[in-house]
């Protein structure tokens, strides 16, 4: 490595980091933006993108240099691996909260969990499904392999997973990580405007009927998310707690280094899975690797009981950080010509998909848990399951400004069930993405939503009382 590549890296950062600032005040100034709540780093991402050599670079000019747009599209892919070695870190066990008890309790966090699960493996079978019902009447459709599988990651993951996906992909050796890449960035911008817009229409529908527990007008955004600042002083938050005096270390800095060399023998480990062929994990990517890593790493910090050196806050902007960047360059770098080509199914697919996903969230609830706030657990998992989570919080905060009710606590106790869920199954999904064939992926689909819905049939068991025993309706 040279300091040429260095300084190279360091102005093709610069570039991201005016993307985003341009993307900032666009989000404050553009009435749409602010209506859909599109993040800077997405709209920063596609003014680079117009900017690009795929599309303004076409014409003649050049604004962005093919070398930028190769660099930021090797970057979307990197920085995912310190962005999500992060998430464990800091989530300490509250040793004061109360746990949930009584058999009833329990069965109705096992049945959020298997819900909330459920509808991602609905996403993968439709996703895979209709290109391959399509390829059984239009044979000559030339699809990749696992095409339409995308649906998940972008609806579930947002564009943060867009860099996932093609990191997965790149390091399997699979040619066409990029266009998957930004596939998975379309199926992201669809749900996250999608996710919105038909979001808030089924809370004005559900007030309407009566099905809404708080609510009882129609439904507006919060006019305090809209913008994406706050400039009065007195009302902005703090980043977190100063774990460290900075004449000896920032704290920052502490949290970096723990993500860094957690990912550092994330690689390692990486490297000798590959060199001795280990079978299921030499196709695993690195950062499912610093993931697991990192739950280790955080529970050691807990039991030695260094709990105070960590701030989750503190964590949640370092890797808050690392998603602007990852996403601003997967979207700025994203091969839209070839993108174009695959355009009317990925519209197809996205559409079967927010149906899908509103009887697998907001109705199932409805149907399968009647009476302990159904209509704003739906509304949450929709929005987590075609957004990001940040998009059901926002729908749950219209329907229950106040959170009043136990939603956003309880879909937080699910959390553990659904880990599990995801540790067991993700090395599974990610071998067969790089090596397995569409049909493949389709049984696996179904496997794990028949999976998910077993655990629904066992919370159903233990939530089941008798009927005297049971409160009123939508309010338990």
């Amino acid at each position: 490595m040279t300091s040429a590549l260095l300084q190279s890296l360091l102005k093709s950062t610069a570039g991201l980091s005016a993307l985003l600032l341009a993307g900032m005040f666009l989000r404050a100034k553009v009435p749409l933006f602010r209506k859909f709540l599109v993040p800077a780093s997405v709209i920063g991402g596609f003014l680079g993108l117009m900017l690009g050599p795929e599309i303004l670079g076409q014409t003649g000019v050049e604004v962005i240099s093919e070398d930028w747009s190769a660099t930021w599209s090797l970057l979307a892919s990197i920085l995912v691996v310190p962005m999500f070695a992060g998430t464990p870190l800091g989530n300490f066990r509250d040793r004061n909260k109360k746990r949930a008890s009584g058999r009833r309790e329990v069965g109705k966090i096992t049945i959020i969990s298997g819900i909330a699960s459920g509808a991602f493996g609905f996403q993968v079978i439709i996703g895979v499904g209709i290109p391959l019902l399509l390829l059984q009447f239009l044979p000559n459709l030339n699809f990749y392999n696992n095409f339409g599988y995308e649906i998940c990651q972008g609806f579930n993951g947002g564009h943060s997973m867009a860099g996932a996906i093609g990191n997965i992909l790149m390091e399997g050796g699979v040619s066409h990580w990029e266009l998957a890449q930004g596939v998975v960035t379309t199926f992201a911008t669809i749900g996250l405007l999608g996710g919105i817009l038909l979001g808030v229409w089924i809370i004005n529908r559900a007030s309407r009927k009566g099905q809404t527990a708080i609510l009882k007008d129609s439904a507006t955004l919060p006019a305090e998310s809209t913008y994406g600042f706050t400039p009065d002083i007195s009302s902005q938050n703090s980043l977190g707690r100063e774990t460290t005096t900075s004449s000896s270390i920032e704290t920052i800095t502490v949290h970096l280094a723990v993500i860094l060399v957690d990912c550092g023998l994330a690689y390692w480990l990486h490297g000798l899975a590959v060199k001795y062929h280990v079978i299921g994990l030499q196709d695993i990517p690195v950062w499912p690797y610093a993931l697991i890593l990192m739950y280790g790493v955080n529970y050691i910090i807990d039991i030695l009981g260094l709990q105070w050196m960590i701030d989750a806050k503190v964590k949640s902007h370092i890797s808050g950080v690392l998603a602007d960047l990852s996403i601003t360059a997967a979207i700025a770098s994203m091969p839209i010509r070839a993108v174009m080509l695959y355009m009317l199914p990925i519209v197809l697919i996205s559409a079967v998909g927010f149906v899908v996903v509103y009887f697998t969230t907001v109705k199932m609830f409805q149907l399968l848990l009647p009476d302990s706030y159904p209509f704003e657990r739906g509304i949450l998992s929709f929005g987590i399951n075609t957004g990001v989570m940040m998009t059901g919080v926002t729908l749950l905060k219209i329907c229950d400004p106040k959170f009043e009710t136990p939603v956003m606590s309880d879909y937080s106790l699910s959390y553990a069930i659904r880990q599990a869920i995801e540790l067991i199954t993700t090395p599974i999904m990610y071998g067969l993405l790089v090596r397995g064939t569409s049909f493949q992926m389709l049984i696996f689909g179904i496997l794990y939503a028949v999976g998910c819905y077993i655990v629904v049939a066992i919370g159903r068991v233990l939530y089941r009382t008798p009927k005297s025993a049971q409160p009123s309706a939508v309010n338990s």
